[in-house]
């Protein structure tokens, strides 16, 4: 097969976090399987460009990748170019698999394929769910879905990495015909040792945004009667840094807070390690490729059930799951610092129920797999 992938952003953009990698992972996956890949994107790497040869097929761990100019520096990552270059080719290919919604580069990018009747299959990566339409610039999204999105994506195949998010695909295109397959993620060979913290330290690892429930947790942490750190690995707008900071002073616990920045691949699994507990109290996750991260190091999660993984969490025992509530996030809390014995089993255990549930080969050829089923439909 021959596949073309489209994304906003390909490695070594990792300012965009976990999609970087995991899209990256699966390329390099099927490129290893035999088949031929080619990615389309562009030079996006934040408010700046990646130092690429822009327009020219550049080898990338295997993977054949174009990088295209962009008109703009936000996210909605406009880029003619691309375009352009993907109206005269895309016939050479057999599947396209556009990865994200929204961005007008992908959009665009959906409608062309349409246009040329190839087969497309569109991994939304959490931006098709109510929570995502119904905040923030909703209104602008409310009328691009019912004015162009909805028919284009209906005419696709979709592809969830989580049962949560195939459920919310569902729910807003009734009888969209999909998949799911979680995430492929580059986990290291790391020691699972049990480290002792002075204090009992939290970890938060994403990008720092509203929807990520950090204002909950605060708030859960100012009522909690153990002692603990929080520390923050993320980056994010500095203008909401700066209410969540203005926040930390007025719960009275900015000493409790650090401030890590972002962190790079090596430096964030030292801090998973040296953590005991990951926290997500999110709004929306499709996945969360970082709860799989913290658990393959053996450090135990609490997540909010509006994690797609929160199910996985439960069903394996590794970790705690809350409701968006802050007494719940506070009685959670409190059950992970108290119960060590559970913690110290995850620590133990974590790393091979990771091992054993998304190992990278068996999950390479299950997408392959899912690209010959859609070559065989009309």
């Amino acid at each position: 097969m021959k596949i073309l992938f489209i994304v906003p952003s390909y490695k070594p953009a990792y300012v965009y976090g976990g999609p970087i990698e995991s899209v990256a992972k699966l390329c390099e996956g099927i490129v290893k399987a035999g088949h031929e890949v080619e990615v389309y994107t562009t030079a996006a790497n934040g408010k700046t460009e990646l130092d690429v040869t822009l327009g020219k097929k550049i080898g990338v761990d295997g993977v054949k990748v174009t990088y295209f100019k962009r008109i703009t520096k936000d996210h909605t990552h406009i880029s003619p170019a691309l375009w352009q270059h993907l109206a005269r080719t895309v016939k050479q290919y057999d599947i396209v698999h556009i990865q994200s919604w929204w961005s007008p580069l992908v959009i665009v990018a959906a409608y062309i394929c349409y246009h040329k009747n190839v087969k497309l299959i569109v991994s939304p990566r959490g931006m098709l769910s109510n929570y995502i339409i119904n905040s923030g610039k909703s209104k602008a999204k409310k009328i691009i879905h019912k004015v162009a999105g909805k028919f284009i994506l209906s005419k696709a195949i979709f592809h969830a990495t989580s049962d949560a998010e195939y459920k919310e695909c569902i729910d807003l295109i009734p009888g969209w015909k999909g998949f799911m397959l979680p995430n492929i993620l580059s986990l290291p060979p790391v020691p699972v040792n049990e480290y002792k913290n002075d204090v009992f330290t939290l970890i938060f690892m994403s990008r720092i945004h509203p929807k990520k429930g950090l204002e909950i947790l605060f708030d859960a942490i100012s009522q909690l009667k153990d002692p603990v750190k929080l520390k923050i690995a993320g980056s994010g707008e500095e203008s909401y840094i700066d209410e969540l900071k203005s926040l930390a002073k007025r719960l009275n616990i900015s000493s409790k807070v650090e401030w890590l920045g972002w962190k790079s691949r090596e430096e964030k699994f030292i801090e998973l390690i040296h953590a005991d507990l990951f926290t997500l109290i999110s709004f929306n996750e499709n996945f969360a490729n970082v709860v799989i991260e913290s658990l393959h190091v053996g450090t135990p999660v609490l997540v909010s059930e509006n994690v797609a993984l929160s199910d996985f969490v439960k069903a394996k025992d590794m970790g705690w799951v809350t409701t968006l509530d802050v007494n719940n996030v506070v009685a959670q809390l409190s059950n992970a610092i108290n119960n060590k014995a559970k913690r110290l089993q995850i620590r133990q255990t974590g790393n091979l129920i990771i091992e054993n549930n998304f190992a990278a080969e068996k999950l390479i050829a299950d997408y392959i797999n899912e690209y010959a089923i859609c070559l065989s439909k009309n």
